[in-house]
């Protein structure tokens, strides 16, 4: 997608781990709003393994009673997700979606992402991840 590999020892992302202070609000927004299908669990761990064919997602239980939100701004970790949809038309009809959550907050929008070729948003999903969603302009 971006870049020359050659030379590279890794090969993209294999998973992304993610804990989230309710794991079964987190994990139904997965499969029952974006698709995800389920593909494991771990009930003693707890975690539950979803996955949209392309990407596997490991949600993880936090265990503190009152688990500390990340900010984007003052925390060292991960910055965000970004998660490929198919086109514009996709996006649009996602970002639709999306507003009918009550669970979810929209930062922004689909907008242009400056001069490359894609649209863009950004929203904070169940379990508090900023969570863009990103596909190609044309």
């Amino acid at each position: 997608m971006t870049g020359n590999s050659e030379g590279a020892l890794t090969r993209g992302v294999n998973h992304l781990g993610l804990t989230v202070p309710e794991l079964a609000i987190t994990a139904d927004f997965f499969q029952r709003v974006l698709g995800f299908n389920k593909v494991g669990e771990k009930p003693d761990y707890p975690a539950v393994f979803v996955s949209d064919g392309h990407t596997m997602i490991t949600l993880w239980q936090a265990k503190a009673e009152t688990p500390v939100s990340f900010n984007r701004q003052q925390n060292i970790g991960l910055h965000h997700v970004a998660l490929a949809v198919a086109d514009t038309a996709a996006l649009d009809a996602l970002h639709a979606r999306l507003l009918q959550q009550d669970n979810v907050t929209i930062e922004f929008a689909p907008e242009a992402l400056g001069e490359a070729p894609f649209r863009h948003m950004m929203c904070l999903i169940p379990g508090g991840i900023r969570t863009e969603f990103i596909a190609p302009a044309g």
